[in-house]
């Protein structure tokens, strides 16, 4: 088989391997999606508040992001709260304070109330 071919071959496996992801996608409820990306937000940032698992976690440390990652999560959970019910965005926005807390801990000078990352959204977190 050329090189040619080989890459048409892959490339038809990459179209296949799309198409069965959206067929896929199409079958999962909205809630979990929206849970999944939140979760997914939650533990990047818990990784760049340096609360990551691994030996070196504090190296990780990036508060820049963290505040960027807190941010968005806040305005997903904000957003989606009134469409999933409350056992869903419960936990969620519990998850959301632990984090806007941490950062607030991890701060060398932190933000004004109110001022904190997702705090436009959720209001002052103390």
């Amino acid at each position: 088989m050329s090189l040619a071919e080989e890459q048409h071959v892959s490339d038809e496996q990459a179209f296949v391997d799309v198409e069965g992801a959206v067929r896929d996608i199409a079958e999962v409820p909205a809630v979990e999606l929206i849970n999944t990306v939140a979760v997914h937000l939650m533990s990047a940032a818990a990784v760049k508040l340096g609360l990551g698992d691994g030996p070196d976690a504090a190296a990780e440390l990036d508060l820049d992001e963290a505040r960027k990652l807190i941010t968005s999560l806040a305005g997903l959970v904000t957003a989606a709260a009134p469409e999933v019910s409350d056992t869903h965005a419960r936990p969620l926005r519990d998850g959301l304070r632990t984090l806007q807390l941490a950062f607030r801990e991890a701060s060398a000078f932190p933000d004004a109330p109110g001022q904190g990352p997702g705090e436009k959204w959720t209001g002052p977190v103390s």
